[in-house]
């Protein structure tokens, strides 16, 4: 059972750290838009090109996220990636302690 149990929590792991990077990655791209850098830039480039398709569906999706030319779109993504860290990456590491046998959270000593 511990293969099992580090496989989940490497996929744990894996998943906090690549949200964890993407957060910062449009907290970042969201800082730039407000200073106007030059799109030419690589770096520019890989930030806007990696977090405008998720920020448009949002705004797509969202329109009231747009409100008297603030978007608040990347806000909103910002708080899509928190709650999807505390609901999917916690569950993913609970779930690695019940199957070693350790009950995580209220359930101990049950």
């Amino acid at each position: 059972m511990f293969l099992l149990e580090n496989f989940i929590q490497a996929v744990a792991f894996t998943l906090d750290s690549l949200l964890s990077i993407y957060f910062w990655i449009v907290l970042i791209s969201a800082l730039l838009s407000w200073v106007n850098p030059d799109p030419r830039n690589p770096i520019v480039r890989f930030l806007y090109g990696v977090t405008e398709p998720v920020l448009y569906q949002i705004r797509r999706r969202l329109p009231f996220v747009v409100a008297g030319g603030l978007d608040l779109s990347p806000l909103v993504l910002m708080i899509g990636i928190q709650f999807t860290k505390m609901l999917v990456v916690k569950s993913l590491y609970d779930l690695s302690l019940r199957v070693s046998g350790i009950m995580p959270g209220p359930l101990r000593g049950v």
